[in-house]
């Protein structure tokens, strides 16, 4: 039952951070202005390959990007206390000034949509999964346990998180306009800081283990027990 355990706990935790700094609702938002000039069924042609992609990117940084860091010679804990202090620093910045954050974002996305190919840029990046999600994957990834049976269920908790949000990006991008006119420019700005507050809690908790990890390396592990 330890590898079901962490693959729900892995699940929960992983959902909730990438759900946060992704910010689907927030993003349809943008995704719905930016697009309006194109047909429905370009938009929801685009629409899944932003999901595609966006699972994509956050599978390859979950995944990939500790081990380019340890390449560098960075320790896990390290990784694990400095991309704890980066998600803390962003569930703040969403947190306390969410609109200026979608400000930028829009900004950022509108200066190439007359692109053949915008799916990827700027619809993927940076509107959807930007450096903010790729730190938070990567301080996820890091954050993975070292015995064989949880590991495994890391894995696959953490990958069907990743999928999940990139599918919750598919539904909310297709159905941006019906979306924005259920819930409204306010509701939906609600819902970005109370996700907000998740990410920096789970930041704060990243870090937390990283300065264990670091503090138990230095031996003090005794006194931690």
């Amino acid at each position: 039952m330890n590898w079901q355990v962490e693959l729900l706990q892995s699940f929960l935790l992983a959902s909730s951070a990438l759900f946060s700094i992704v910010n689907p609702m927030g993003g349809a938002l943008i995704f719905a202005q930016v697009t309006g000039d194109r047909t429905h069924a370009e938009r929801i042609l685009l629409a899944r390959r932003v999901g595609t992609y966006s699972a994509l990117v956050m599978l390859i940084s979950l995944w990939m990007g500790a081990y380019v860091l340890a390449f560098f010679g960075i320790t896990l804990p390290a990784l694990r206390i400095a991309g704890g202090l980066v998600v803390a620093v962003s569930g703040w910045r969403l947190l306390t000034a969410p609109e200026h954050m979608d400000e930028v974002k829009q900004a950022q996305a509108g200066h190439a949509m007359n692109a053949d190919e915008v799916a990827f840029f700027p619809l993927t990046l940076p509107l959807t999964t930007g450096p903010g999600t790729i730190s938070v994957a990567i301080a996820l990834g890091a954050n993975r346990p070292s015995e064989p049976g949880a590991f495994i269920g890391f894995v696959v908790g953490s990958s069907l998180a990743a999928i999940a949000i990139a599918a919750v990006v598919w539904f909310a991008y297709s159905s941006a306009d019906w979306i924005t006119r259920l819930l409204g420019e306010p509701r939906i700005r609600i819902i970005a800081r109370l996700a907000a507050f998740i990410l920096l809690c789970v930041g704060v908790q990243i870090t937390l283990n990283g300065v264990l990890d670091a503090l138990r390396a230095a031996g003090l592990g005794a006194a931690l027990r």
